[in-house]
């Protein structure tokens, strides 16, 4: 069986219900959020179901979008099907105020590392994770760079001319 983002779909709903995602297609890439407190049980059943078979984990990142209060802070995961050659990405929104995902490093022991980083440079909190701390950011730091919290440039400095940079 050719696995097709109509059957992930139908896979996933038939398991977790109407109205438990929200489903999307990007450039042919099937992109869904699920509820935040059941991340871990839609990455354990994309592993073990076996027309699924989602066992690689390609990537975990953020995004900081504070125009959405309650759900500034998305986790994506970004998952393989190497026999298919097939790609789906999961969305899971938290607030900023309480930033907590529970961790998927049992599941892909390549989650790790990418958790830290996301904690590092975001802030999420990965319940569970066995050795969460910054990663690449010195300990010492107090915030979490990457936020849209700071401004992109120092706009005290009198050094800069606008028109150098295409402003003026």
């Amino acid at each position: 069986m050719t696995l097709t983002n109509d059957s992930i779909q139908q896979k996933l709903t038939a398991q977790f219900g109407e109205g438990f995602f929200t489903f999307s297609e990007q450039y042919g890439m099937l992109s869904f959020e699920a509820p935040k407190d059941q991340n871990l049980k839609v990455l354990q059943f994309l592993y073990d179901e076996p027309t699924l078979a989602f066992r690689f984990l390609t990537d975990i990142c953020a995004v900081h979008d504070p125009e959405q209060p309650g759900k500034e802070l998305a986790v994506v995961y970004h998952l393989h099907n190497l026999q298919e050659n097939v790609r789906v990405r999961m969305k899971i929104y938290t607030a900023i105020e309480d930033p907590k995902i529970f961790t998927a490093t049992r599941l892909f022991e390549s989650a790790n590392w990418m958790e830290r980083e996301t904690y590092d440079f975001y802030g999420v909190n990965f319940v569970g994770h066995p050795n969460l701390k910054r990663i690449l950011n010195v300990d010492e730091m107090d915030y979490f760079p990457l936020r849209k919290e700071f401004p992109l440039e120092d706009q005290t400095r009198i050094d800069k001319d606008d028109q150098m940079f295409g402003r003026g």
